[in-house]
Order: structure tokens, then C-alpha cells, then sequence
């Protein structure tokens, strides 16, 4: 029975705060800190518990380390915000090296897509019931950017089933 709630809690933990983290920018252009924390440190315990081999746990780590120095570059050019560098890190350990570029290159289709939608959806007027919801206001304004962590959640989603804990855990 421990063991079942292990492997569930390994395949559902990843999903859950990736839907938290695109819901949290959906709502209000933020990715809390704490949730790309406990992305990685929720990795290495059930990594750990799962019985991944530590050779594989110091690659995916490298993966993230060097994501997120990529993206800490990024966001020093002001391409990303700062929450973005930090999930597409914390998601790198997830995925490690095998999975990576995929990743990114699905990032990069639905962050484009996600900005056509909202780019598009800004051109209307928007209804004034709708505009009385701050998220939905601030969403449509044309001053505001993208909240691509929804991107970067719905392509680490796509990549999870293909990565190393999922093997370990199904």
C-alpha cells in the first residue's frame, strides 16, 4: 500500500504544481517561489524514494543548473520574467538531458501560440463583466506581457510521461 501511494504521488506531484504554477500566472503574471522550490526539492525526494540511480539525479540536476543559468541570462535581457527562469529550471530537473530540447522546443510552440490568443484577444473590447475580474483586466491589457509560465507548464506536461521518474514510478 506504501509503495502504491508513492508511485501515485509521484505521478501526481509533478502534474499538480505545474497546474498551479500556470494557474498562479494566469491569475496574477507570478510564479511563487516556493512552488519552483518545491518542484526541485519534491524531484530529489522521490528520486530518492523511487530508488533512481544517483548518477541520473546529478545529470538532471546538471540539466537544471544550466537551464537555469541560461534563463537567468534571459531574464537579465529582459526576455522572460524571473518566475519563468525559475519553473523552466525546477522543471529541467524533472526532465533532465534526454528530454530537454524537446522541452523547449514545445515551450516555444505553445508560448507562441498562447501569444497569438491573447495578442488576438486583446484586439476586441472586452465586455465589461469580464473587465471587472482584475485577472481577466490585467490579462487584456496591451501593457502587460504574456504569462508564459502557462507555456512552459503545458510543455513540461507533454515531456513528463517520456522522463526517468515516470519510468521509475510506473
Amino acid at each position: 500500500m506504501a509503495s502504491t501511494l508513492l508511485h501515485l504521488s509521484a505521478l501526481a506531484f509533478f502534474p499538480a504544481l505545474m497546474a498551479l504554477s500556470a494557474s498562479m500566472d494566469l491569475l496574477t503574471f507570478t510564479i511563487p517561489n516556493q512552488v519552483c522550490v518545491a518542484l526541485a526539492l519534491g524531484y530529489l525526494v522521490l528520486a530518492a524514494s523511487l530508488g533512481v540511480p544517483a548518477t541520473d539525479v546529478v545529470l538532471n540536476t546538471s540539466c537544471a543548473l544550466s537551464v537555469l543559468a541560461l534563463t537567468f541570462a534571459m531574464f537579465n535581457l529582459g526576455w522572460v520574467g524571473g518566475g519563468d527562469a525559475k519553473l523552466a529550471a525546477a522543471t529541467a530537473v524533472w526532465l533532465g538531458w534526454s528530454s530537454i530540447l524537446d522541452y523547449g522546443v514545445a515551450a516555444a510552440i505553445c508560448g507562441g501560440l498562447l501569444t497569438l490568443v491573447i495578442l488576438g484577444a486583446r484586439m476586441a473590447p472586452l465586455p465589461a463583466a469580464l473587465g471587472r475580474l482584475s485577472w481577466v483586466a490585467r490579462l487584456h491589457d496591451c501593457k502587460s506581457g504574456v504569462p508564459y509560465g502557462i507555456a512552459l507548464a503545458a510543455a513540461g506536461l507533454m515531456q513528463y510521461p517520456g522522463s526517468g521518474i515516470w519510468a521509475a514510478a510506473v
